[in-house]
């Protein structure tokens, strides 16, 4: 029997520490943050992000440059909003059997998928790590691992309070704007665009961009 077995770009990922936070309003908050990236991204998507055990979410994205932007996404967003949880990644290229269901990443099968959770789990045993690509040698691949590890080190020295200010800065990078918007003086905004890092993480974004596209 000829199999129907196609590869696709497969993104997952999980709540960091859900057991450890008020399951309610830490779904809410979720639910709101996967709901919006949807819509947000979804020429990047060929099957929604959809929440399947709870705290964890997959979908099918077109290429691995549109994996990244979703996943960039969601970290904005997060920000944007001052979610209360992290995410932790992983982008799998791998075989799905069944065709893709374009309303929403359920009723799927392949070892794509299977391959992608097990990548999740490996993930949560890295503390140190939250993202995690399928498992190749390629000079572009070690270069997305580094820009990756660049990329989270600035995220994730970001503290909630200044969940406002960065996603006022990334509106836009011009102090002076921001200080305007923010009835902010000018010279406090130059310093805290400085500690916050901006400039470092719009290039630490556009470089994960330019090497999945390569």
């Amino acid at each position: 029997m000829k199999s129907n077995s196609k590869n696709y770009y497969i993104l997952m990922a999980d709540i960091i520490g859900s057991s450890r936070q008020p399951g309610g309003k830490l779904m809410e908050a979720f639910k709101a943050v996967v709901e919006e990236v949807n819509k947000k991204c979804h020429y990047q998507l060929l099957s929604p992000l959809t929440i399947t055990l709870g705290d964890e979410f997959q979908g099918v994205v077109a290429d691995l440059a549109a994996g990244l932007q979703v996943m960039v996404a969601l970290e904005e967003l997060i920000v944007l909003h001052n979610k209360p949880f992290s995410l932790r990644y992983v982008i799998n290229y791998g075989p799905i059997d069944t065709p893709v269901n374009t309303a929403k990443a359920h009723a799927m099968l392949g070892n794509g998928l299977t391959q992608a959770r097990e990548m999740l789990e490996q993930v949560k045993k890295d503390k140190g790590n939250r993202y995690k690509l399928e498992p190749g040698n390629t000079q572009q691949h070690k270069m997305l691992e580094r820009a990756l590890l660049l990329y989270q080190s600035l995220v994730d020295a970001w503290k909630p309070a200044d969940s406002l200010l960065i996603s006022t800065f990334l509106q836009n990078p011009d102090y002076k704007v921001v200080a305007g918007k923010l009835g902010k003086v000018r010279s406090l905004m130059w310093k805290r665009e400085k500690s916050l890092k901006i400039k470092e993480y719009i290039a630490a974004r556009e470089l994960l961009h330019l090497i999945a596209a390569a």
